[in-house]
């Protein structure tokens, strides 16, 4: 069980940098810095929209509209953070007493 939660606890971790390299794409993309019409880069900006979009769409419905400021991703790490803590903290020591 503890391999299970190891697993959970990765691949959350791998979807914290996605939503960081998502975010920082977006600035890129925003203030032109990278060429939005070159197909690499599209590629890239489509990926990281799809593996995003699902969790930070219900979220962005939820928060209230500020303006230009989209504050989802950081909801969304936060909430990633409490799931790898409460694994870590609350969870794990349940299996290692029965050990």
């Amino acid at each position: 069980m503890i391999a299970l939660i190891n697993t959970i606890q990765f691949a959350l971790s791998i979807y914290w940098w996605i939503l960081i390299a998502s975010a920082i794409f977006s600035w890129l993309y925003a203030f032109n810095v990278v060429n939005p019409r070159n197909q690499f880069v599209g590629m890239i900006g489509n990926m990281l929209y799809r593996l995003t979009e699902p969790v930070l769409r219900p979220i962005r419905n939820m928060l209230p509209n500020l303006g230009g400021i989209d504050i989802s991703p950081i909801v969304v790490l936060l909430i990633i953070f409490f799931i790898q803590q409460f694994l870590e903290t609350s969870v794990k020591p349940m299996f290692y007493s029965s050990l």
